[in-house]
């Protein structure tokens, strides 16, 4: 099996996996970072949202060996200690309610907001669109961010 080296939440990582393993696979059980979830395995629900090089990822369908030399953040890695404006506006908002699909729907919006600080609505629609919710907690999560907004344009 080749090596492959990652850098993941800011931490550089050599595994030895074959180079079409899913990132997903790579994170949850090579790496053990259980934060990004298994939801659909097709790249049609967005749990597996990761950012990568500042872009949403879904890590399902991404083949480990197109991630070398790329900056890969899971949820884990968004901060140490959940004081990310996502994160903090997750919370004020409350939005989880089963939360399967949340590290997913914050890593999109985290992507989105360290590209562009002030989105419209139609820029927040546009980036969260591949991230489903079966618990229907998409008001909120529009609420949040736009509390997250405020935070990174006091």
């Amino acid at each position: 099996m080749p090596d492959f080296s990652l850098n993941v939440n800011n931490t550089p990582y050599t595994v030895a996996v074959e180079a079409d393993m899913p990132l997903l696979w790579v994170l949850r059980d090579v790496l053990g970072l259980t934060g990004t979830k298994y939801g659909c395995g097709v790249a049609s629900c967005g749990a597996c949202t990761v950012m990568m090089d500042g872009n949403a990822v879904l890590a399902c369908q991404r083949p480990v060996g197109t991630c070398v030399n790329k900056k890969i953040i899971t949820i884990e890695g968004l901060s140490d200690d959940g004081s990310h404006p996502v994160q903090q506006a997750w919370l004020k908002a409350g939005v989880p309610q089963c939360g399967y699909c949340q590290p997913g729907q914050m890593m999109a919006a985290a992507a989105l907001l360290s590209k562009n600080k002030n989105p419209t609505p139609e820029a927040i629609s546009a980036a969260m669109s591949e991230n489903l919710c079966r618990c229907g907690t998409y008001h909120r999560i529009k609420s949040a961010i736009q509390l997250a907004i405020k935070a990174l344009n006091p």
